[in-house]
């Protein structure tokens, strides 16, 4: 399996830089694997695709500020940090630009409540274990200093306070609960409290579980063979009720409906380790790409994915390679807008 199989042509316009209107209002395109046919409808339709026998499984995570943007103490030079992941007590594991200006010891001033010290250097690119300097409680500290780490391709020369609270609110899902990913489960994003409910009205199941978003689900893969591509540990746990109510939905036969690809890798990477789903907090180092059985889920709502990425090749797992790539062909013709804010897909 090449890595150059899962490339598509994205014309730039397509890349969402801000959310719909409404969450809801995003356009959906629904895939239907059996007929092998494609529909368009929008978000709002969901209601009406889901049945009762079904059990909708989400991703409670929430986007930690994890973006510090400081100045160097010595010589003033502008510093962005990208906290990826919280190590013993102060220290992160963290993403540093421009990383050549830093050497062991730098010190960088976020404000006068925060500061960074560079302690040693990762194998990642630009990678930095770093001490956070501060007083009280570090989420408070990282909500007053600290940005929503938008992804590379959202651009935002212009940041004032309205742009900046906008993001605050829309790259979260509206059941986001404990802080710890440094992006958004994207898939959720187009959920509102009133679909949710509208959906447990109709009889279907609703259960979470929480998997910390890293570096590892956007880390591009570099080698040709994408059997050589390592995936970054990602953190998750699930409790004893949602294992519970997972377990009864599939001896009762329901449908099992995961939003956004973290939540298929929390399930199938907790049925490979324990033969079930069982209450654990663990690490996932899954990677998912054809030709991949799928032992939990069955169903999928995801949004449309980066050329050569892991997530495109998971969603290629499910729905079959050609399948997708000429839903994506699709997808750009109809002018569907890609990536995080962007629109979605109902694998069914």
């Amino acid at each position: 399996m090449l890595l150059s199989e899962f490339d598509y042509n994205l014309p730039e316009e397509l890349i969402a830089q801000m959310p719909a209107d409404k969450r809801e209002n995003s356009k959906m395109m629904v895939l239907d694997r059996k007929n092998k046919t494609i529909s368009h409808k929008h978000f709002y339709d969901i209601v009406d695709l889901i049945d009762s026998n079904s059990l909708l499984v989400l991703n409670n995570t929430k986007v930690l500020p994890a973006r510090l943007y400081g100045i160097k103490e010595e010589t003033g030079a502008k510093i962005e940090i990208f906290l990826l992941k919280q190590l013993e007590g102060k220290q992160w594991e963290t993403l540093i630009k421009p990383s050549k200006r830093v050497k062991q010891g730098t010190l960088i001033k976020i404000s006068d409540e925060l500061s960074v010290r560079a302690l040693s250097q990762t194998e990642e690119d630009g990678g930095w274990i770093v001490e956070l300097i501060y007083e009280g409680n570090v989420l408070d500290v990282l909500h007053r200093n600290g940005n929503i780490p938008l992804p590379p391709y959202i651009e935002r020369k212009m940041q004032n306070d309205e742009l900046k609270k906008l993001d605050f609110e829309r790259y979260q899902t509206v059941y986001a609960k404990d802080e710890g990913s440094v992006a958004a489960p994207t898939a959720g994003l187009h959920f509102t409290e009133e679909i949710l409910k509208k959906l447990k009205d109709k009889g279907v199941g609703i259960a979470y579980v929480t998997l910390n978003v890293g570096l590892g689900t956007f880390r591009p893969v570099k080698c040709e063979n994408i059997l050589e591509h390592k995936m970054h540990s990602e953190t998750f746990e699930i409790t004893q009720e949602t294992a519970d109510v997972i377990n009864q939905a599939k001896k009762e036969g329901k449908k099992i409906i995961a939003v956004g690809t973290t939540t298929v890798r929390t399930l199938e990477t907790a049925y490979q380790k324990y033969g079930e789903i069982k209450a654990c907090h663990d690490e996932s180092k899954l990677f998912i790409y054809p030709p991949y059985e799928f032992k939990v889920i069955d169903n999928l709502i995801t949004n449309f994915h980066l050329p050569k990425s892991t997530l495109l090749m998971l969603v290629s797992a499910l729905a079959g390679k050609d399948f997708i790539f000429e839903a994506y062909k699709e997808a750009i013709e109809n002018k569907y807008r890609f990536f995080s804010y962007g629109d979605c897909m109902y694998i069914a």
